[in-house]
């Protein structure tokens, strides 16, 4: 009995608890697929962090928060990365970081789906992204996607940008450490 109880007391510990996890930097993207007069454009955020905890079998404690410096945008083209920078759109100085954090997880089909806020230009949305979690003992890939419509955000209201197409697909690939 007085066995049972201590190794009970010792796995409690471990199963009350989602894992921290430390995002490479490095190794990880956050991407966007945009299109202009009907012509697709990919993107990429260079700077961006984010706090992770997660265990799939322990949904209840799982978070996401992540920052997102704007004016980090890139997308290969120095005319769209300045319109994105500029007023119509990210608005950077005013404006220099996204933010993104969970409410909520639940199991999916091939995965989890992530319940949250996002916030652009103060614009504050709900978002729900597609999740995939790969876990190999202290290292793991976190995958995830959503689609986002950019007037939602005040993303190009300002002018007339009717040529940029309304949706844009934003893909997370993170690979993590445990802390």
């Amino acid at each position: 009995m007085v066995r049972t109880l201590i190794l009970a007391s010792l796995l409690l510990p471990a199963a009350a608890f989602a894992r921290d996890w430390h995002v490479d930097a490095a190794k990880s993207s956050l991407t966007f697929k945009g299109s202009y007069q009907g012509e697709s454009f990919d993107g990429m955020f260079k700077k961006f962090d984010a706090t992770i905890v997660y265990d799939a079998a322990d949904l209840a404690k799982a978070k996401f928060d992540v920052n997102v410096d704007t004016a980090s945008s890139d997308t290969a083209s120095s005319e769209r990365d300045d319109a994105l920078k500029g007023s119509d759109f990210f608005a950077t100085g005013k404006f220099p970081k996204a933010h993104f954090v969970t409410e909520s997880f639940t199991k999916a089909a091939d995965g989890s789906e992530a319940k949250g806020t996002l916030t652009i230009r103060d614009q504050t949305k709900p978002v729900t992204l597609k999740v995939k979690f790969a876990e190999n003992g202290n290292t793991a890939t976190l995958d995830v996607d959503t689609t986002l419509k950019r007037a939602d955000f005040g993303l190009g209201n300002g002018s007339d940008w009717s040529d940029i197409g309304a949706d844009v697909s934003v893909h997370g690939h993170l690979v993590l450490s445990a802390k």
